[in-house]
């Protein structure tokens, strides 16, 4: 929860301009008044079990001022049992209190489509864009809604989207396990390697982590530091050298040392380099001379910052190395937040994690309900 909550503080440039579009979206024509006591028992199921308890809570000191102590259990128990079994009624005064009248308009055509024009513009793709706002419509349409009425409809239907794909990274009983990062320049991957070398480490596995991108000497040293901060050994090659006989090399050191995992990075790369996605290939080929079912993880680093282009790299990166599962870097930099949505959408690839930083701890298992409440700016 603490870094959701981190998520949720970085992510103010996201939930921000989401917010001010479904402020501006029920202003327009949206008039001030109570809410449709339908949606209000709608959005209370998840939270009537809460109010029986705050009511219980507040029902006793009453009682206290009312009876003697003997007293007192006579009266608490029947009371409280009272209180549940009237708790749709108590959740309609508790939502009452807790709602003041505020400006709703009419889920009608037009919201829809202003909400549409919101969503594809947080980057979360026309196809996952139109299919929550048409699961909002389905049985509220013509319903009066307020900006945190929607909020909180928009959280339950990313959430929707983003469950099946919220998969930590498998472990499988094959030593070495070979992971293999992959993706464009500046995505994050050699920050990413370092702090999921760092995790597993802290889980009892043993890590070696083999310096693919050759071609660029302040990579390599960015690793040694973060191979030294996570506690695990980077294998090196000469700067020039061929990728692909380093990660050939790794794997069978590797085999000797009897390693639990071993990373391997590898060269940041346009996808539309053809000469550099060939190189790719290499290696993932060399690899397969050593492991037939290597490399058993390959993960695709992403910059959120890139928004819709994050789906081409998704597309050309699995069709030519595998790609088994994503990882989105930069998550506070980018007022787009939502095209993991779109990713989850299209291609159902797992998110094993998300990062919002460059502490060795800005990484985290993805948890599609708290990325749900910070990407729309609920409270958690």
């Amino acid at each position: 929860m603490a870094f959701f909550a981190k998520l949720k503080k970085r992510l103010f440039k996201s939930s921000s301009k989401l917010e001010e579009g479904l402020d501006a979206i029920v202003d327009d024509g949206g008039v001030i008044e109570e809410a449709d006591q339908e949606l209000v028992e709608e959005l209370d199921k998840k939270t009537v079990s809460q109010d029986v308890v705050e009511v219980e809570i507040a029902v006793e000191p009453l009682v206290a001022e009312l009876f003697s102590e003997s007293e007192q259990q006579a009266q608490i128990v029947p009371q409280a049992a009272e209180v549940k079994e009237k708790k749709g009624f108590l959740g309609n005064l508790i939502s009452r209190v807790a709602r003041p009248a505020e400006k709703r308009r009419v889920l009608d055509d037009n919201m829809l489509e202003a909400l549409e024009e919101l969503l594809i513009a947080s980057d979360m793709g026309v196809d996952a864009a139109l299919r929550v706002t048409a699961n909002i419509a389905e049985g509220r349409f013509g319903l009066k809604l307020s900006t945190e009425e929607i909020k909180s409809l928009l959280s339950q239907e990313i959430t929707r989207i983003m469950e099946p794909v919220a998969k930590p990274m498998p472990f499988y009983a094959q030593k070495p396990q070979v992971v293999l990062l992959v993706g464009v320049n500046g995505s994050g991957k050699t920050t990413t390697i370092g702090k999921f070398a760092s995790q597993f480490k802290s889980a009892g596995k043993s890590v070696v982590i083999a310096a693919g991108d050759t071609f660029r000497a302040a990579a390599v040293e960015q690793l040694q530091i973060w191979g030294e901060r996570a506690g695990v050994p980077v294998l090196t090659a000469p700067e020039g050298s061929d990728p692909a006989s380093l990660a050939f090399d790794a794997i069978e050191k590797a085999r000797r040392d009897n390693t639990d995992l071993l990373m391997i990075d590898t060269a940041g790369r346009l996808q539309n380099r053809a000469d550099l996605m060939e190189e790719l290939a290499k290696i993932v080929r060399v690899i397969r001379k050593q492991d037939p079912d290597a490399p058993h993880n390959t993960l695709l680093v992403l910059d959120a910052t890139t928004g819709q282009n994050a789906l081409n790299q998704v597309e050309i990166f699995r069709n030519l190395a595998d790609v088994s599962g994503l990882v989105m870097t930069k998550l506070d930099g980018t007022a787009k937040g939502g095209v993991l949505v779109a990713l989850a959408d299209k291609f159902g690839l797992p998110i094993h994690a998300i990062g919002v930083g460059e502490q060795i701890d800005d990484l985290s298992p993805f948890d599609p309900e708290d990325y749900a409440k910070a990407l729309t700016g609920q409270e958690f």
